[in-house]
């Protein structure tokens, strides 16, 4: 196990060095410098494990360098919350600054914003993970290409536009972004959504998008001023968020073409099967059969733009033994966030979006989007530094007439709970000899398979039906029960019902008392 070393963190190259980590040997690599390259580096660094960062990009932002297409963010950010800003409590209302613990590194989005929106511009989020990468000192050799991977022993090589390098663990932060296109006839010859030119090049067409989700919508809405006539096609029925009651489906603030579609206004919503694309002198045609009753529709249009996702860019790594899901577009992962094939092999940011979790009641965590990716990459990174690194973490003992308290405050207002559902929680241990122990931060999905002795995981779930409520997890003897609190219409957690059932459910724990 490599030891934990701070002076070898302040050896390594700062960011004012104009080209830190040169090719060469390291103990962990970090890949990609989006935003969960950029917070899993941080709190690498926080740990004092000295690593080599790399970036393929010529500065910070990932995806947010380009897109979304039409500049506005899903995300948003509330400069006046209930919470002051840079405190832990206002994060659940800045779905968009990444994490540190030094106050002036916090809550970076709200000075950026231009007061406009709460959803933030595309370069105001470059400019908020530029401006968090230069404070917070990340030192990243960008312009450097990952290009392969093989093994060579106990360590990773990776091979680069710079040369090699080889380490024994490496985080991949890079991203979901990649254009991927279904195996439709014609589609080759399309262009994806992330080829999408100036809302100006398409005034007066008929525009004919493949795909009813967000990128599909954002299209529509940002082509509305301009396009002859929008055609929005898939087989299946368009899902609004407003109506699963969380963020999946297409988010509200997408809707503008939903509503034309019902009013008649010119915006066309089909489910139909695309069967072929064919490219045409004066335009393409469009071959489609109805989801329902199976008629044949044939549509002549002048654009046609594939809206229909992004897979992770994992190169070569399949041939490395990464086992892949959902068509190869991403990693099958652990609850940490590691290979379930290639131990020694992490991923970071949105990718990490591969790990489902428990998916209680259908209902996806936020991985794939900042406000939840963030704080898996503290998670990932303590992980990584207690099992690699000899890492001992906090364990602050609570009192045991503060544990019902400490619970209910977290279910009420703690971000980590609120922004991943029924994905990560607050653990507490129970121990006759130790006391009662806050185990910090921790995936739910590990909680309720490991082994371990008896301990309470406060976590929040969303329903079907949009009622959001705290569960608590207990473990006892070994065995695992869940029991769900109920639901309050200001989301207050802490009244006397409340702890007047966890009061219950932890009763018998060992050195718990009311």
């Amino acid at each position: 196990m490599a030891e934990l070393n701070p002076s070898q963190v302040a050896a390594s190259p700062d960011a004012s060095a104009e080209r830190p980590h040169p090719p060469g040997d390291y103990d962990l690599v970090v890949v990609g410098s989006g935003p969960g390259g950029l917070q899993a580096s941080y709190w690498l660094s926080h740990l004092g494990i000295a690593h080599a960062h790399l970036s393929a990009d010529p500065g910070p932002g990932g995806m947010f360098r380009r897109f979304p297409i039409f500049q506005r963010l899903l995300s948003w950010t509330r400069p006046y919350a209930p919470y002051e800003r840079a405190t832990r409590y206002y994060e659940s209302y800045d779905w968009n600054s990444l994490l540190a613990e030094e106050p002036e590194n916090r809550s970076l989005m709200p000075e950026i914003m231009d007061g406009i929106s709460e959803f933030p511009s595309r370069p105001e989020m470059e400019r908020n993970l530029t401006l968090f990468a230069q404070k917070t000192g990340r030192a990243v050799r960008y312009g450097t290409r990952w290009t392969a991977t093989r093994r060579d022993g106990e360590r990773f090589v990776l091979e680069t536009t710079d040369g090699e390098y080889r380490a024994r663990h490496v985080v991949f932060a890079i991203g979901a972004a990649e254009p991927w296109k279904p195996s439709t006839p014609g589609i080759e010859a399309v262009p994806h959504y992330a080829d999408t030119g100036p809302a100006g090049e398409y005034a007066g067409k008929r525009v004919f998008l493949v795909g009813k989700m967000n990128s599909g919508f954002e299209l529509a809405e940002g082509l509305l001023p301009w396009a002859r006539q929008i055609v929005l096609c898939s087989p299946r029925d368009a899902k609004l968020s407003v109506v699963t009651r969380s963020l999946v489906g297409i988010r509200a603030r997408y809707l503008q073409p939903y509503e034309d579609h019902a009013l008649g206004g010119g915006i066309y919503i089909l489910n139909a099967a695309i069967e072929r694309i064919e490219k045409h002198p004066d335009g393409w045609r469009v071959f489609t059969r109805a989801t329902l009753g199976g008629a044949d529709l044939t549509l002549d249009v002048d654009v046609v733009i594939a809206a229909t996702g992004f897979g992770s860019p994992l190169g070569d790594l399949g041939d490395l033994g990464v086992a892949t899901f959902n068509q190869g577009k991403l990693p099958v992962l652990t609850p940490y966030w590691e290979s379930a094939s290639v131990p020694g092999l992490y991923f970071a940011g949105t990718i990490s979006q591969a790990m489902a979790g428990l998916k209680k009641h259908g209902v996806p965590s936020n991985s794939g989007a900042v406000q939840g990716a963030r704080y898996n990459a503290r998670v990932l990174a303590e992980h990584i530094a207690r099992e690699h690194y000899g890492w001992t973490p906090p364990r602050p003992e609570v009192p045991a007439t503060e544990v019902v308290s400490y619970l209910l405050s977290e279910a009420t207002r703690g971000p980590e709970l609120w922004h991943q559902r029924s994905y990560l929680a607050r653990i507490l241990s129970f121990d006759e000899h130790e006391g009662i122990r806050d185990e910090g931060i921790l995936p739910l999905a590990w909680f309720v398979d490991a082994p371990g002795g008896d301990a309470v995981a406060m976590t929040i779930e969303h329903t079907a039906e949009g009622e959001i409520r705290p569960a608590v997890y207990v473990r006892r003897e070994g065995k695992v029960e869940e029991h769900v609190m109920p639901s309050d219409p200001l989301l207050d957690f802490e009244s006397g019902e409340h702890r007047k059932q966890l009061r219950s459910l932890l009763s018998g724990l060992p050195g718990f008392h009311a």
